[in-house]
């Protein structure tokens, strides 16, 4: 019989990072213009296959995690608790917040942003047969078993598997489970591993079932897993498929756009959407005064869009004013976006690129920077900041346009799209 249970998402994010080398907990340290926490949580939030979300937060960090989870709108999320002294304590309050009715429950390491959302849809599906689910994949390293620095035995490495989270249960085995072994005097000294090892011991007789994970579901654990973590989250953001037309129009419609820069492929693709388009000069972009008083002129602005000049130019060779409009244009904007866009909760996008020289590589950089760092000072506000950036060849103004309406409707803040 198919189980019709309601699945909840527990995410685990109890731990302090010491091993990461972060006075801060590791979870709360941002990558690709997040935090790790706000990646691992949105994973759930968007899952269709995930009903209510917890939230098990490091003691003295469980506000600025409530904070967090409104900032963000995560709808699903139904309590934000104070984790436990251990990962055991953390898992047992987290099925005390759960609360007494049956369902289902995944347990999610929240260092483990990159999870993959089939791993959620295939762990519900197995919950409809099964009442214990491991996440692993197998091992591609031998292991040994070692007597200080002696060789003892060679597993057998086709029988080995790496477990990771998700684990996923019925909510009723594994509040048993863990019942059984804190009842245990001997678990103190003896803990479990992980979740399934709790119930394998305390309740032998329930079958395991394995879901394949995913190379890609790395525990941030480690430095140089943040490098790895960082970029791969920059891919899976280049990856992200365009909006569909309904997102455009839903977006769009009846709001109106202010772009400093060429917008005029731009303005046609957004009144096909429903939008109204006030254009300005580049040039305008050279102060914030200037792009202030355009803004003000424009009447009513719900988001705003800055297309830099392509830039050829040598660094030694070019004037001060190219130079100034292609590192500071955007800045300028910015700095003049940021009242009217508080008001209107809208987006800014920054788009740079084009040109191949000494001018344009740092205005790149500063740009992609920036965005970043504007999202993350600005997100408590309501507004969203992302960035395009383009090669050293410019774009066409079709493709730009388009880059920078997906950019906008997309939803995301602290995205940099490299096209």
């Amino acid at each position: 019989m198919i189980s019709r249970l309601p699945s909840i998402g527990v995410v685990l994010a109890g731990g302090v990072g010491l091993r990461v080398g972060h006075a801060e907990p590791k979870q709360l340290i941002k990558l690709a213009g997040r935090t790790i926490l706000e990646h691992t949580i949105a994973l759930f939030d968007a899952s269709d296959d995930i009903d209510e979300v917890v939230v098990l937060m490091t003691p003295g960090f469980v506000e600025p995690v409530r904070e967090l989870v409104q900032r963000c709108g995560f709808g699903k999320v139904t309590a934000v608790v104070e984790g436990g002294a251990s990962r055991t304590e953390s898992t047992w309050r987290a099925l005390l917040a759960v609360g007494e009715r049956e369902c289902n429950v995944l347990l999610h390491d929240a260092v483990r942003p990159l999870l993959e959302p089939r791993i959620i849809a295939d762990c519900v599906r197995a919950l409809e047969t099964y009442e214990a689910v491991e996440v692993a994949i197998p091992s591609s390293d031998t292991v040994l078993v070692a007597e200080g620095d002696l060789v003892r035995e060679v597993l057998d490495r086709s029988r080995l598997r790496r477990a990771q989270t998700p684990q996923a249960f019925r909510l009723s085995v594994i509040r048993e489970a863990y019942r059984r072994a804190m009842a245990d005097p001997d678990f103190a000294t003896r803990q479990a591993t992980d979740d399934c090892g709790v119930v394998l011991r305390y309740l032998p007789e329930v079958p395991i079932h394995l879901v394949p994970g995913s190379e890609r579901n790395l525990k941030v654990t480690h430095p140089l897993d943040l490098s790895i973590a960082e970029r791969l989250l920059r891919l899976a953001a280049a990856g992200t498929p365009a909006p569909a037309p309904a997102d455009y129009r839903r977006v769009l419609d009846g709001r109106t756009l202010a772009v400093f820069g060429d917008g005029a492929r731009l303005a046609a693709l957004a009144g096909e959407h429903g939008a109204a388009v006030r254009s300005f000069p580049a040039e305008l972009a050279g102060t914030e005064e200037q792009a202030a008083k355009s803004l003000a002129e424009a009447g009513p602005v719900d988001h705003v869009i800055h297309l830099s000049v392509p830039v050829d130019d040598e660094l030694a060779g070019a004037h001060a004013r190219t130079v100034a409009l292609a590192c500071l244009g955007a800045a300028n904007v910015a700095r003049a976006a940021y009242p009217v866009l508080r008001e209107s909760g809208g987006a800014l996008v920054l788009l740079a690129g084009g040109g191949g020289g000494s001018v344009a590589a740092p205005a790149r950089a500063a740009t992609a920077e920036l965005a970043r760092t504007l999202a993350a000072e600005w997100a408590a506000h309501g507004v969203r900041v992302n960035a395009v950036l383009t090669g050293p060849s410019p774009m066409t103004g079709g493709e730009a346009a388009r880059a920078c309406l997906d950019a906008l409707v997309s939803g995301l803040t602290g995205q940099v799209a490299e096209t």
